[in-house]
């Protein structure tokens, strides 16, 4: 997915359906725009039979799922794996061919939303530590403390915000940012989303 070394702005938008109104756990799906809104991927979960459908209701964020990524022309280039787990949630990424290319790992933390961003060999290569007070805001810093990107949760009407768990992040990148990273950042859009945001999350 080239394009996004084109773009140092991106807005990720959850696309809800009408059983959410009833508060109805659907399936995850996003588009991903660029700054002048323009349509450039999407990614959705992927159906996992009713025994997902139950988990979804039941689990919402600590459940096993998988989320794909697509270009615009509706050709996957990003999947992510979400193991079970009950504690320190996990985000696994590989490319479309399944080679993997790092991970999104939640850290113990008694006052900030902590995760780090892992490359293929494990290493950390940029952490996120977001203080409870500061809740929409998601800062990824390196190794020097210099900041490498943000995701920020933006307002999506009183409605939306009111009847569903609708949700929509702008990501904007350092323009010295490698593929892969923001590759692995645009992934963690989504892993705040859920971690945080989602309804089941905050239950």
């Amino acid at each position: 997915m080239n394009a996004l070394n084109d773009h140092p702005r991106l807005l990720v938008q959850q696309v809800h359906e009408l059983a959410e109104f009833i508060g109805f756990e659907s399936r995850n799906k996003y588009q991903i725009l660029t700054g002048d809104q323009q349509p450039l991927a999407y990614a959705a979960e992927q159906s996992s039979g009713l025994l997902g459908t139950l988990a979804r209701q039941a689990l919402g964020h600590w459940r096993r799922f998988d989320l794909v990524f697509f270009d615009s022309r509706r050709q996957p280039f990003m999947r992510a794996h979400h193991p079970f787990r009950w504690l320190f949630q996990r985000l696994e990424i590989s490319d479309h061919q399944g080679v993997f290319l790092g991970a999104i790992q939640q850290r113990f933390s008694l006052l900030h939303k902590k995760f780090d961003l892992l490359d293929a060999q494990g290493q950390v290569v940029l952490q996120v530590a977001s203080p409870l007070w500061k809740l929409w805001t998601f800062p990824f810093m390196d190794g020097q403390q210099r900041q490498q990107a943000q995701v920020a949760k933006r307002w999506s009407g009183a409605f939306s915000e009111l009847m569903t768990d609708r949700d929509n992040f702008l990501v904007e990148y350092e323009a010295s940012l490698p593929l892969h990273l923001r590759q692995l950042v645009l992934a963690a859009a989504l892993f705040i989303d859920l971690q945080y945001f989602e309804a089941k999350a905050g239950n």
